[in-house]
């Protein structure tokens, strides 16, 4: 009578000790280092999981079922019930790809509140609009949504459509620019209170079922400070640049350097396309050739060439900015303007970068999370 192994609990981790010694035909690497080995699941002896192939026509999937069959049982004693219980699946069942018709992400982010983040958002998508482009924009500043009322679309509600058995979320278009943003399905005096998860989770639901068809440019505007909202976006999308929003003064630039370094931290590796100086001066509109460095002269200047980034524009402090974002009429919106011209010039100066940033860089990847 042949000797069995004791039983034993089963965890995954037993489950990928013994496919290590596995390896892809033709190649050093194992199914586990390789990513195939996914969605294990366990109930008493019985092992469930999925190999995960590129292709359907992989000539290796037989070969690689059986000795990934034959390794549990080596290891695990033959009481393992695994023969049969290998799913294989292929990369295009897996993950349905997000935003195709895409061709560069932008995250507009701020190392702290109050610097005007979603105004420079706002309005620079209206103003790459007025360039030409196709433009949209994912409000992801899921605690304090703004771009609604800065739309003037607050009581506007999205519509929905079918595809594929899917219901997508139409985005609300306005001044060229589609949009979405989670106020759109709150009350606006209602407080959002959610946990990490609640709000990652809306994020992923405006990026992945919003119906955004072929866009230029898609910039999401991201909460102030570094949070879950962050690497919940780079770990969805690969994000191809972001924009760091500051004000001149020496408390905001102390606060921009956290979310540059966040962004180009090795596990991140988003490229800083550069600085945008809000409130660099105020000019009255009585005087418009006047300027008061309220909030102090060129902080945000001096912060790029410290830092090697290129100041992609300076953003007055001026009153009819502010009108504009609270009566839903974008000061990028009137491109004759003082105000429209600064951000005609910033777009300018983004479109240019970003055709640097393609030519000179790889595209960037999803941040993937690794568990041992």
């Amino acid at each position: 009578m042949m000797n069995e192994m004791p039983r034993k609990l089963i965890i995954p981790k037993n489950v990928t000790d013994a496919l290590r010694g596995v390896l892809y035909p033709g190649s050093n690497q194992d199914i586990v280092t390789l990513n195939m080995v996914q969605e294990i699941r366990i109930a008493g002896q019985q092992i469930n999981f999925t190999l995960v192939f590129q292709r359907s026509d992989d000539p290796a999937i037989p070969e690689l079922v059986d000795a990934a069959e034959k390794a549990i049982e080596q290891q695990l004693g033959s009481s393992a019930a695994i023969r049969g219980n290998i799913a294989v699946k292929y990369i295009h069942d897996m993950e349905r790809p997000l935003l195709p018709g895409v061709k560069n992400i932008i995250a507009v982010a701020s190392g702290k509140g109050g610097v005007g983040k979603s105004t420079i958002a706002v309005n620079l998508a209206v103003a790459l609009a007025n360039s030409g482009a196709s433009v949209g924009l994912i409000d992801a500043d899921i605690f304090g949504p703004s771009i609604p009322k800065m739309f003037g679309s607050e009581t506007v509600r999205p519509a929905s459509r079918k595809e594929d058995k899917r219901d997508l979320i139409v985005p609300v278009e306005k001044f060229g620019v589609k949009f979405l943003s989670i106020g759109f399905f709150v009350a606006p005096e209602s407080a959002l209170i959610w946990r990490g998860p609640m709000a990652s989770n809306a994020l992923k639901q405006l990026i992945a079922d919003g119906d955004w068809g072929e866009l230029d440019y898609l910039l999401i505007d991201l909460p102030p400070g570094t949070s879950d909202i962050h690497l919940t976006l780079v770990q969805t999308i690969p994000v191809t640049a972001a924009v760091i929003v500051t004000t001149p003064q020496a408390v905001a630039l102390a606060d921009a350097i956290k979310g540059v370094n966040m962004f180009r931290s090795k596990s991140i590796d988003v490229p800083v396309l550069g600085i945008v100086e809000n409130m660099a001066w105020f000019t009255p509109e009585e005087l418009p050739d006047h300027k008061y460095y309220i909030f102090g002269k060129e902080g945000g200047k001096r912060f790029a060439d410290e830092e090697g980034l290129v100041l992609l524009g300076q953003i007055p402090l001026v009153q009819s900015i502010r009108e504009g974002g609270d009566d839903g009429l974008p000061s990028a919106a009137h491109p004759d303007t003082i105000t429209g011209q600064a951000f005609r010039d910033l777009a300018g100066e983004v479109i240019r970068e970003m055709e640097i940033r393609n030519s000179r860089l790889a595209p960037t990847h999803k941040v993937t999370v690794s568990r041992k």
